[in-house]
């Protein structure tokens, strides 16, 4: 498959999933029986505003794009199209479909709705193009606070939870029935949707790659703590720690540090506590933001 029609698929699948995802969100909501952390607080600002639910959620999404700024990331053309499209995906399925009374109706359409948010899930994930706001948000935090994905996750869910519901949003048995099941089924549809770069072509179009993705990372929290990027500036170094530092190591036209620090002195080498020792060994690659680097001036 060529460059061209790889990228056509990835925006095509992205579109799809961004769609069903909103789609996914009215079937929840007519079931009645509790929604997801953020679609609670959309619905109570919408209770409390008068705004359509679909618009509140596109509302909520600029704003949680705004956090960001200050945690220095960069949005990717999947980021932007899920602000842009998920709010008016949802408002069309509340539009079209009735609220649900009955317990068996209120149980299916939010069975529905749950497996087809994994899925829909799955797909905008799939083509790598940037995560949600939201994703971003959770990363970001993590990155700048050093604090384990699942703590921040869950802190920004819990009062994002307790605002939502203090407005009047709709906490229910569903809302459990979310915490606890979404995580399962998208562990089965992030894989299956999942769209593989071919190593030639991301490089060859490392630029315009750059562009698409953002600079959030679309995968931590989603595998291993292990494999999730983090990033840190101190003392004019950029300390990077995951498996993409092992391939951009590889590469040859890699920035990073080979040779030992000209201003720093050796550090003692330190015995392993039993602790360490059970440990698997990280890569840690350093960007020296100075000329030594390039040996290229920056002011030409």
């Amino acid at each position: 498959m060529t460059t061209r029609l790889l990228l056509t698929r990835r925006i095509v699948q992205l579109l799809i999933g961004l769609f069903l995802y909103g789609i996914a969100i009215s079937l929840m909501v007519r079931a009645g029986i509790g929604v997801s952390p953020w679609d609670v607080l959309a619905q109570g600002l919408s209770l409390k505003t008068g705004i359509e639910f679909g618009w509140v959620t596109n509302l909520i999404g600029l704003v949680v794009l705004a956090f960001w700024i200050p945690l220095r990331q960069k949005p990717g053309l999947g980021t932007i199209l899920n602000v842009l499209l998920v709010g008016p995906s949802a408002q069309l399925g509340l539009d079209l479909l009735p609220q649900q009374t009955e317990l068996w109706a209120q149980v299916l359409f939010f069975a529905a709705g749950l497996v087809l948010l994994a899925v829909a899930t799955g797909l905008y994930i799939g083509p790598r193009l940037g995560p949600g706001p939201r994703d971003g948000l959770m990363t970001g935090l993590h990155a700048r606070t050093g604090r384990p994905i699942w703590m921040v996750r869950t802190a920004i869910e819990v009062t994002v939870l307790i605002v939502g519901w203090a407005l009047g949003g709709n906490v229910g048995i569903g809302t459990l029935a979310f915490a606890l099941l979404v995580g399962p089924l998208c562990s089965i549809t992030l894989p299956f949707f999942a769209i593989r770069l071919p190593q030639d072509a991301a490089t060859a179009a490392a630029g315009l790659e750059s562009e698409l993705e953002g600079t959030a990372e679309q995968s931590a929290g989603l595998e291993g703590e292990q494999d999730a990027v983090r990033f840190d500036v101190r003392d004019g170094i950029l300390l990077e720690s995951d498996r993409a530092a092992h391939d951009r190591f590889a590469r040859p036209d890699s920035p990073f540090v080979r040779a030992p620090q000209p201003d720093r002195e050796p550090r003692a080498p330190r015995e392993p506590s039993a602790s360490r020792a059970s440990r698997p060994s990280r890569v840690i690659a350093a960007h020296w933001l100075d000329d030594r680097i390039t040996r290229r001036p920056r002011h030409p």
